[in-house]
């Protein structure tokens, strides 16, 4: 839990810096590839689907930071 919330301002920051790169098009092609090989066919409930944006987003930060 304490891992979760040190990580979180790096988390959002990461995915901040994606949507300015991505123009904030999240119809667009980057982003719809990001949804189909994320989750297939199906779109996963709001829930689940911020919290998997999130856990992405602290995977940005580390593979950018290391």
């Amino acid at each position: 839990m304490l891992r979760d919330l040190v990580t979180l301002p790096g988390s959002l920051y990461e995915l901040a810096r994606l949507g300015v790169l991505t123009r904030f098009r999240f119809k667009g092609a980057y982003w719809r590839w990001r949804l189909h090989t994320a989750y297939g066919r199906g779109y996963p409930e709001r829930r689940t689907l911020v919290r998997a944006t999130i856990e992405y987003g602290r995977w940005v930060r580390r593979m950018r930071r290391h």
